[in-house]
């Protein structure tokens, strides 16, 4: 239920003074106190202190500083009060009518609640969930005593977001009491034990208790602070400390520590994958499956006891900064949980996380039987290490340093033309987006950004080198966000290269990462500390992690150098492929709280290239293509079957159909995958068979490579970049 924005993007030199205000502010910050909260049960979640004070900051810098100016009043509060209703229960499954009911006396205090950062209101509703989820969850496992009969005429609604809340206790254990036949002949299906079935469901029904008993007053103020900044607008976010760690990650590519990745099983926190040349590998004592028991700081550091904890807590205290040490206690896999853990002491270091990074690939055409070579860049965000970038570090981890590492690669295998994959890349770093752009440019402008007070400044490319001059496309789809849309708009602006795929997402607008503990000071951290006294049992140490999290906020919109916003209608491919991803349920035009499409003064820019006279052609060959390829009708047949299945909610519970319907519609997939696995050239496989790994199944970059191989045969009809 958490949400992270699809970018972060950052403006050079602006909003400096207001930066600069906003840190003044911070040292008027008042002292803020929690009133009494309204109690459901002694397990009940309560907010603290500092999450009073992030509540008004974040109030107060969205209403003063955010690019759309919404006022907070009754109106906002009731689009709030019902985001936070659906991110809890979207399926309304949890709450009963009566609940809801009784909320409804919050649908238009919420907004007066944030101004004054009493949480109160907001942590009653979802303790109210966390007792009705847990009371579900405990029934389930009751039924589990029960035995059921598969051969009744019976039917379960699984998707109830159109239906009303359960308007009963009766009607709520119903409802349950179905979804655990459900699970229960789902397994039944694979196996007759039903001892088994049912030992199977009650591990997994009381791991959910586990997880449930785990939630923090965190996880409840994420909830809750995601349905006040998304009703402003979709892309203003606040992320508490442990998410903002996470988002950081995901920016730069990098993270210090021992480079493995975590999960929680069974109470214990179990190690998943391994980073090759991370301290983890080159301890040579670590392997995947085994579980951290307990985690000691330095070589004589006492050892935690982490069992039982959350991962994201353990994580906290695993990662450090590179070059310290850190020694687990480890139960090796296999080893029972009474068996006595081994030690491993490691130093952490900068872990590249390249499997996130952009990778290259080479893909042979035959034109007139002449071969063609197409190299294929995929970027999946635009990734910045940052903190390196600022200490001056020429080698920092990022985007255009790694393209131009692969663009030098593929140039010296000699390759016709190169395509750029941006699909699914939700964007990342304007910089990032600025100076790829100028790998393909010799110099000019690649976006302009208007700011609150309607002032535009406009973004250029100023190195006048160009990595790569010949043949381009840019491969784009529904979820090709931010970054990726400046960068492709830029590209088709200029005439540089075809833009090809699918209308890309539409987020036209710009945010600034506002760290809130800078804004918020350390007198005011240290004074929290103080009054919160001695840490509990289990609490963690963070490290450097933040204390108050991190608010990405929305401070200017993107225009193209041709005036057009990406906001809302993104960029519109030259050759277009249907979308297997829904555009009427994913996209900037599909969010009610989204900014409209405009357009300003067009860039003094020199387009590169004109495809006008090309493009018809192209598009031409590529119809030609699809008009007899099996593998396009596939897919529109993939799309059809999608939208079908979009619009069930339901399924039987009765097992000799169920099966029946499940065997057909297995049989069904088997004859259309080897149909399509025949149509790319491909083997068929027999039931049961695993599909061999690294296999080409991607129909869309192949047929992109044969239009690029289609241009260059046409003789790369568009002026030289070298003429700029």
């Amino acid at each position: 239920m958490f949400h992270t924005a699809p970018d972060l993007t950052t403006v050079k030199d602006m909003f400096k003074k207001v930066y600069l205000l906003v840190l003044l502010a911070a040292a008027l910050a008042c002292k803020a106190a929690p009133s009494k909260p309204i109690k459901v049960s002694a397990a009940d979640l309560v907010p603290d202190e500092k999450q009073v004070i992030v509540c008004k900051k974040i109030a107060e810098l969205i209403a003063n500083y955010n690019y759309k100016k919404v006022e907070l009043n009754d109106s906002v509060s009731t689009i709030i009060y019902n985001r936070y209703i659906k991110s809890l229960d979207e399926n309304h499954s949890y709450f009963l009518a009566s609940d809801v009911k009784e909320f409804e006396k919050y649908k238009t205090v919420l907004d007066d609640d944030i101004k004054e950062g009493n949480l109160n209101d907001a942590f009653y509703i979802f303790n109210v969930f966390q007792k009705r989820y847990i009371e579900h969850v405990t029934y389930q496992l009751a039924q589990l005593n029960k035995s059921f009969d598969f051969d009744s005429k019976e039917t379960f609604i699984y998707d109830r977001d159109k239906l009303p809340w359960p308007a009963s206790q009766k009607d709520m254990d119903a409802m349950w009491t179905q979804r655990v036949k459900y699970d229960l002949l789902n397994l039944k299906l694979a196996s007759p034990d039903m001892v088994k079935n049912k030992a199977t469901l009650k591990k997994r029904y009381e791991s959910l208790l586990s997880q449930a008993n785990k939630l923090s007053n965190q996880d409840v103020f994420q909830y809750f602070m995601d349905a006040f900044t998304e009703a402003i607008d979709p892309h203003t976010n606040y992320f508490n400390p442990s998410n903002a760690a996470n988002f950081n990650i995901e920016m730069s590519r990098q993270v210090e520590g021992i480079g493995a990745s975590l999960l929680s099983e069974n109470e214990y926190v179990t190690i998943k994958t391994v980073v090759p040349g991370g301290p983890a590998d080159k301890s040579k004592q670590i392997s995947i499956d085994d579980r951290i028991v307990g985690v000691a700081q330095g070589k004589d550091g006492e050892f935690q006891n982490i069992v039982g904890w959350r991962v994201e807590n353990a994580i906290a205290i695993i990662r450090g900064t590179k070059g310290t040490t850190v020694r687990l206690e480890i139960l090796p896999a296999g080893t029972s949980a009474g068996g006595k853990p081994k030690i491993v002491e490691m130093v952490r270091e900068k872990i590249i996380l390249k499997d996130q990074s952009a990778k290259k690939e080479i893909r042979t055409y035959n034109s007139n039987g002449k071969s063609v070579k197409i190299g294929v860049i995929s970027i999946p965000a635009f990734y910045i290490d940052y903190n390196d970038y600022k200490a001056g570090n020429p080698n920092y981890k990022s985007t255009t340093h790694d393209v131009k590492i692969l663009l030098d690669s593929l140039k010296q295998e000699n390759v016709d033309g190169v395509v750029i994959d941006l699909r699914e890349n939700g964007g990342g770093s304007l910089m990032e987006a600025i100076e790829l752009t100028g790998l393909f440019i010799k110099s000019g402008p690649v976006v302009q950004v208007r700011d609150t007070k309607d002032q535009v400044d406009v973004e250029k490319d100023e190195d006048t080198s160009i990595t790569y001059s010949g043949p381009l496309g840019i491969l784009v789809d529904r979820f090709s966000a931010s970054a990726s849309e400046i960068f492709s708009g830029a590209i088709q602006d200029y005439g540089r290269g075809l833009i090809l795929g699918t209308q890309t997402y539409g987020k036209g607008s710009v945010q600034n990462a506002i760290d809130l503990d800078r804004v918020l000071g350390s007198p005011i951290r240290d004074k929290i500390n103080q009054l919160a006294g001695t840490k509990k049992a289990g609490a963690v140490s963070t490290g450097s992690q933040s204390t108050y999290g991190q608010l990405n906020l929305t401070i200017a919109k993107f225009y193209r150098v041709s005036g057009n916003s990406t906001q809302h209608k993104g960029v519109t491919p030259d050759i277009q492929f249907p979308s297997l991803i829904p555009l009427d349920k994913y996209g900037e035009d599909t969010e009610p709280s989204a900014m409209p499409f405009d357009v300003i003064e067009k860039s003094d820019f020199t387009k590169a290239g004109d495809f006008t006279s090309v493009l018809p052609q192209l598009k031409k060959m590529h119809d030609q293509r699809m008009t007899t390829s099996d593998s396009y009708k596939y897919m529109l047949e993939d799309i059809a079957d999608f939208k079908k299945r979009d619009t069930e909610n339901s399924v039987t519970l009765n097992e000799a159909e169920l099966k029946k319907q499940r065997d057909t519609d297995e049989e069904k997939a088997l004859v259309r995958n080897n149909l399509r696995r025949v149509a790319l050239g491909l083997p068929a496989l027999k039931k049961g068979d695993k599909k061999p790994k690294d296999e080409d199944l991607d129909f869309v970059k192949r047929e992109v490579g044969q239009v690029m191989t289609d241009y260059i045969s046409l003789g790369s009809k568009f002026t030289s970049v070298t003429t700029q």
